[in-house]
């Protein structure tokens, strides 16, 4: 068995699009319809799939399943997205990370490779 790929529901799959592809750099792997957005990174693929439903709590204890980046030069990624307009917070109680949602709410940690072990 192995991991196929990972689906976040999202109000408007286009629109996320942008975000994913122009903010964190994935690649385009299929426009379905116009409505089912595929994106991929390093091989990982995640399908934007259409549902209306809001979060009803922000922040990352709230959300579901977070996304971990994983990043060598975590300044220079952290400059990278905030020069793109994402918020960044520092990781409560890790000084070594960062998180922050995409335009659905869905949350993401940025992290150092280093010290994370491979997974």
């Amino acid at each position: 068995m192995r991991l196929g790929h990972l689906e976040l529901f999202v109000a408007d799959p286009l629109r996320s699009l942008e975000f994913y592809r122009d903010v964190l750099g994935f690649e385009v792997a299929d426009v379905q319809g116009g409505r089912f957005v595929w994106v991929r990174a390093q091989g990982l693929e995640l399908l934007l799939r259409p549902d209306r439903r809001q979060q009803a709590e922000p922040g990352p204890a709230h959300s579901g399943p977070m996304v971990v980046l994983y990043t060598e030069d975590l300044d220079g990624a952290a400059r990278v997205l905030t020069g793109r307009g994402v918020s960044l917070r520092a990781l409560e109680g890790d000084p070594g990370g960062f998180s922050f949602s995409d335009p659905d709410g869905h949350w993401f940690q940025l992290v150092n490779a280093a010290g994370r072990g491979s997974r």
